[in-house]
């Protein structure tokens, strides 16, 4: 086993809290609340209990937790179910003031030295943690050690400002942590940027969730997760699950106590079988001969649908359209899975039944609308992102549990020609809504769920099918190049395109067996073999255009992957009008859709 040396600062955290209800603060055994201070001149109560060890000592737990033979050589620390001790070491002493939800932090200017004694034993690893003050004293006797004990490697954490001295050590170290800092090191070391909510390790990303009591400093959050992933590899992980036991331990554990090397390998078997499933999951969405019925219009969209019918625009209406969809009798001969929007998650069959847990039954898989609309990229700018990444794996995490197990994230891409050069959709545009859909899939997996992801070529403009086939196979080569930098599994995400259109506004148009055969030759062009599926949205065309342009495509195959509908309009359309928002033409609507979904299977067969 490795000896672990770890060199670094003992910092104890002291949390005052500063208003009367202290209930978000940590309690002892006497419902005590740590720290109780009042400032309104009637004096304050002090618990010896408040502080907390910080700084190196965290490291050290980590590693010790995870069954390393690791130790601080300032003196001795002890973690014990919270109960913190530091023996013949000085402790810098960090004070964390909270009021109204708000939090400061209270430091000395002038750091404490680390201290420094050459070891007597053989030392494998210096880990050099992110609390160390570095002087040249220190650096020149780590450099003197380390070229004598020619077995010893270092693993450093550096800090965000790095000055001369840390950018040497940085140099002579085998594993580097850092603050979301682009380093310019000359060196082989693996380099692991820490920043608030995302680790990364060369190509790979994983995104985690920070502390939600607020009550761990973001530096007790890095170091959790940099010491995880220094003792996960020596344990001969990947640094895919060196990454993932990162992302486990520091949103599992707590203020007081990290977790074992039992309980991270317990948590990381839950994944494996949670990825398990979502390939099995996705392979069932997109199975042959059913779509995915797309009912996940926002409160926008669905208002602009009824105020064209005619519809008052209240919950109980949106309420009663959406029952009628959902319970079409024999949905599921047709569809593998239904989009639902957030609304109709949390709503009730007439029968009193959550809609998720009626499809469930039905044999359909329910999925959720996860994006949160189209943002302008900026004031000016005709192009659009996609807003709803801030707190997703939250609202992921409940989906899950609520019982739903896809997700989808549309993007939009504009497409402008100026003379007979495409200069819509722009780079930018197609880089940042690229990196969002796999930031958004990579946490849909990690969350249980199979990610759909949508980077639709809008049919809205003036443009050729030829200019929509280039658009939309630079947009799929960016897409698929992020999910490979994301670390996206492919064999649990589906591809939800939009077909190769000319503009709704471009004069000459396209026949149906053109507009089959160079969809179906983009696809096999830009998108992998290893995609679970592709799925096709309406875009814009009329229900009988949309059947008929996918049994188009189809006939251009075979294609590796399974390819089906994944319709809202070209199969809600005839539905809506139908039921025209009245309850009791539930029936009449269900009709209608059913129609649509028998014409759209028949032209996958």
């Amino acid at each position: 086993m490795s000896k672990i040396l770890l060199i670094g600062n003992v910092i104890k955290d002291v949390y005052l809290a500063m208003d009367e209800n202290a209930n978000a603060f940590e309690i002892d055994e006497t419902d005590t609340a740590w720290l109780d201070l009042a400032f309104d001149g009637r004096g304050y109560k002090f618990y010896e209990r408040s502080s907390i060890l910080g700084g190196v000592a965290v490291s050290v737990d980590v590693m010790q937790k995870m069954g390393l033979d690791a130790e601080v050589m300032a003196g001795t620390v002890k973690m014990d179910g919270g109960k913190a001790t530091a023996e013949n070491c000085d402790c810098e002493y960090r004070y964390i003031l909270t009021h109204n939800d708000e939090i400061c932090y209270l430091t000395s200017d002038e750091r404490r030295p680390a201290k420094w004694e050459a070891p007597k034993d053989a030392i494998d690893w210096l880990y050099i943690g992110r609390s160390v003050s570095l002087t040249d004293d220190l650096l020149q006797k780590i450099k003197s050690f380390v070229s004598l004990s020619k077995n010893t490697r270092i693993a450093y954490y550096i800090g965000k400002n790095a000055n001369k001295l840390e950018m040497e050590l940085a140099k002579m170290a085998n594993i580097v942590f850092c603050d979301n800092l682009e380093l310019k090191l000359d060196t082989k070391a693996i380099v692991c940027e820490i920043s608030e909510g995302e680790v990364a390790m060369g190509p790979l990303r994983m995104e985690w969730l920070p502390d939600r009591a607020g009550l761990r400093t973001h530096l007790t959050m890095y170091s959790t997760i940099a010491a995880t992933i220094f003792s996960a590899l020596l344990m001969g992980k990947t640094a895919r699950d060196a990454l993932l036991m990162a992302k486990l331990n520091v949103e599992n554990s707590t203020l007081q106590e990290v977790l074992t090397s039992k309980k991270l390998e317990d948590l990381l078997k839950e994944v494996r079988e949670k990825e398990r499933n979502i390939e099995q999951m996705a392979e069932s969405l997109v199975r042959r001969g059913k779509g995915i019925l797309a009912a996940d219009e926002s409160g926008g969209s669905i208002h602009k649908k009824f105020v064209v019918a005619d519809i008052p625009d209240d919950e109980e209406h949106r309420w009663d359209y959406r029952n009628m969809l959902l319970t079409t009798k024999n949905l599921g001969w047709y569809v593998n899975g239904v989009i639902l929007f957030d609304e109709t998650v949390h709503q009730k069959t007439e029968a009193g039944q959550p809609f998720v847990e009626y499809l469930t039954e039905q044999g359909i898989i329910p999925g959720v609308k996860v994006d949160k609309g189209l943002v302008p990229m900026a004031a000016d700018s005709e192009e659009v992102y996609t807003d709803g990444l801030d707190g997703l794996l939250l609202r992921l995490n409940d989906y899950y549990d609520m019982g739903l197990r896809f997700a989808k994230w549309r993007a939009a891409f504009m497409v402008k020609v100026e003379n007979e050069k495409i200069v819509l959709p722009s780079e930018d545009a197609v880089v940042k809504n690229c990196e969002i859909l796999a930031r958004y899939a990579k946490a849909c997996q990690i969350a249980g769920l199979v990610p759909i992801v949508e980077p639709e070529v809008v049919h809205d403009g003036d443009y050729s099918i030829e200019a929509c086939a280039e658009a939309t196979g630079r947009v799929l080569d960016t897409l698929f190049a992020e999910l490979h930098r994301f670390d996206v599994d492919l064999s649990g995400c589906v591809l939800k395109c939009n077909m190769i259109l000319p503009g709704k506004d471009y004069d000459v148009k396209s026949t149906t067996d053109e507009i089959g055969a160079k969809t179906a030759a983009v696809l096999k062009e830009h998108v992998p073999k290893d995609l679970a599926g592709v799925v096709f949205l309406s875009g814009g065309q009329s229900p009988e255009e949309a059947t008929d342009n996918l049994q188009a495509v189809l006939k251009n195959g075979p294609f590796p992957w399974n390819v089906t509908f994944s319709f809202a309009r070209a199969l809600q359309e005839p539905a809506l009008k139908a039921w025209g928002g009245e309850h009791k033409n539930t029936r009449r609507g269900q009709s209608a859709l059913l129609d649509r979904l028998v014409a759209n299977q028949k032209a996958l067969n």
